[in-house]
């Protein structure tokens, strides 16, 4: 990036923070955090850009004063190492990023081949984001649910959401997940001791604002029903339950854990807004030959990016090679080895990338 291009950051960083000073920038939350965020976004630039130029200026007195005394020598050479340390720093904080970086999540967990198995999977694949969000201080709400017989889940929506106004939220963490989580155990419904093989599905999907995504209310049918928990049993006395079908696509959107029907059509028309989102980006990319990876649809072991072996206490991403033997403590929300690795092949790629 030349010159006129950093200014420009550096008079951004500085207008931003002035309004963030304005008492009335802070009466309107949802302004505030778009710029709180892009403010926590450009202070790590900022603060490189800052010791870099800062590190020039002191490499060129160091070697003004080494001309005149020779123990400024080693000063100026320590300098002078530091400043491409600090160069190859600022080009990957200038990398372009993911819009969404910032963004909250909308999370399905859906179970795939292995029957109840599967469904039993998918209800650990929920605890181990619900303990991860828990330890990472955000706020995560189950929107809906379909239960087995067996307690697990045949299809769950998670609103998953960040509690500050940092540059990387939610989606910064999270956005790797989607795809087929594959699991080599012996299910609680195995007699014999065998180990089994199934899988379960997660699609997540950056939190759409609200301006972002528009319905036409005409394309929806909206139905409401009786909640209902495990097997089936009703745990509701009204029918405070909403189904939105979106007619143009099919897309069908339910939610039932709301204690009345307005809230739960709220969230019910905001998972929709998501995917709808979600799914206009994926036609874009298409268009544009973009090289951003897919989610799979299906849940079909053989597409799997990570594998939960019980047996070995092992946890394999196949995407990145990664390799770890703490499935407990992975499966209690200890993820961010994993997901670091996720994270840094990716920073490799653009970096490669923006080389070429």
């Amino acid at each position: 990036m030349d010159s006129s291009s950093l200014h420009g950051l550096l008079d951004e960083y500085a207008e931003l923070e002035k309004q963030l000073a304005d008492p009335a920038v802070h009466a309107d939350q949802g302004r505030a955090r778009k710029l709180g965020r892009r403010y926590a976004e450009l202070s790590p630039i900022v603060k490189v850009i800052n010791e870099l130029d800062q590190a020039r200026d002191d490499l060129g007195t160091a070697r003004e004063l080494a001309d005149e005394d020779s123990t400024f020598a080693a000063e100026a050479e320590e300098i002078a190492a530091r400043i491409p340390q600090l160069e190859s720093r600022l080009t990957e904080l200038l990398l372009p990023r993911d819009p969404y970086d910032g963004s909250d999540v909308l999370m399905e967990i859906k179970s795939g081949e292995g029957g109840e198995e599967s469904a039993l999977f998918a209800g650990d694949l929920l605890r181990m984001y619900l303990r991860y969000a828990e330890r990472h201080g955000w706020k995560a709400e189950v929107l809906d649910a379909v239960h087995s017989d067996l307690g697990g889940y045949k299809d769950v929506t998670v609103a998953v959401k960040s509690k500050g106004t940092d540059a990387d939220g939610v989606w910064a963490r999270l956005k790797f997940e989607g795809g087929v989580h594959r699991v080599q155990r012996v299910p609680a419904t195995e007699s014999q001791g065998r180990i089994h093989t199934s899988a379960a599905g997660v699609l997540i999907y950056p939190e759409p604002e609200e301006v972002e995504v528009e319905i036409d209310p005409n394309d929806l049918r909206i139905d409401v029903f009786r909640s209902s928990g495990p097997g089936g049993q009703s745990v509701n006395t009204t029918d405070s339950a909403v189904r939105v079908t979106h007619l143009p696509t099919g897309i069908v959107v339910s939610c039932q854990n709301e204690k009345s029907q307005i809230q739960n059509r709220a969230r019910a028309i905001q998972v929709l807004q998501a995917r709808l989102q979600a799914m206009a980006e994926e036609e874009a990319a298409a268009k544009a030959a973009d090289a951003r990876k897919s989610q799979v649809r299906t849940v079909d072991r053989s597409e799997r990016v990570r594998t939960y072996n019980f047996p070995e206490n092992r946890i394999s991403d196949h995407r990145v090679n990664y390799k770890a033997y703490n499935l407990d403590q992975v499966l209690d929300g200890d993820l961010d080895a994993v997901l670091d690795a996720l994270a840094a092949a990716d920073r490799e790629e653009r970096l490669a990338s923006a080389g070429q």
